[in-house]
């Protein structure tokens, strides 16, 4: 029954922080102090590196873009002790040309058997040098 509850505490903070990633820090009690991140260009471990992977996500949001939104469309219990979110990042870049940014993914969590996450592995649509030519093309 608790491992039920954490579960659903989960998938509440997760909604509700995701979606504001950008703007504000999300909560951090529902990961383990270990917890491993990986995305396709950054790895590793530890809440410490979780924490300022999120703030680096808030700095360079504010200075390279003028708008930036993650659209959060899903999070559900995929499995016994996996949670899934399906998202889309999109913004508009800080330059004259104002360049769109557009890509979508996925993130998976990994659940202890407590029910807290000490995996997360985000996987997107597109390489990141294809995200980065974005940076380039015309708005």
């Amino acid at each position: 029954m608790k491992y039920k509850l954490q579960i659903e505490k989960d998938i509440e903070t997760l909604k509700r922080d995701l979606p504001t990633l950008f703007e504000k820090d999300i909560s951090y009690e529902i990961y383990t102090r270990d917890i491993y991140f990986q995305d396709p260009v950054n790895k590793f471990k530890g809440k410490l590196n979780y924490r300022i992977i999120f703030w680096t996500l808030r700095f360079h949001a504010q200075l390279f873009f003028t708008k930036i939104y993650f659209d959060l469309h899903n999070v559900s219990q995929s499995d016994k002790d996996i949670i899934l979110a399906e998202w889309t990042v999109r913004g508009t870049l800080r330059v004259p040309w104002k360049a769109k940014v557009f890509f979508n993914g996925y993130s998976t969590y990994k659940l202890n058997e407590e029910g807290f996450i000490y995996e997360h592995i985000d996987t997107w649509d597109r390489q990141p040098g294809e995200i980065l030519q974005q940076f380039f093309r015309q708005g």
